[in-house]
């Protein structure tokens, strides 16, 4: 369960990045996709390193394996479906 101090931790930065990006939203914008993008990447790998050195997760993997990718098709599924309604309802 998260503290309120860990709560803090992931909201300062998300409102201090707020609050930057609008005292600066009339310069030039600088192109930081590729920083964004190395970061997204360096994230994913230590996900799967911290999955892969915990035994106990790799032991129950394969049990919600299946439910894993269910959740995920129906995910997929569903938001194709109200991005097409929606795109419908916003040309009407």
């Amino acid at each position: 369960m998260l503290s309120i101090a860990n709560s803090l931790v992931l909201v300062f930065p998300l409102a201090l990045g707020i609050l930057i990006g609008y005292f600066l939203r009339d310069r030039r914008r600088l192109n930081i996709d590729s920083l964004i993008s190395g970061v997204i990447i360096v994230l994913i790998f230590c996900l799967g390193f911290s999955m892969g050195s915990n035994g106990e997760l790799l032991a129950v993997l394969p049990s919600v394996g299946l439910t894993t990718i269910v959740l995920l098709a129906m995910t997929l599924l569903f938001s194709i479906i109200f991005v097409k309604a929606a795109r419908r309802i916003a040309k009407a």
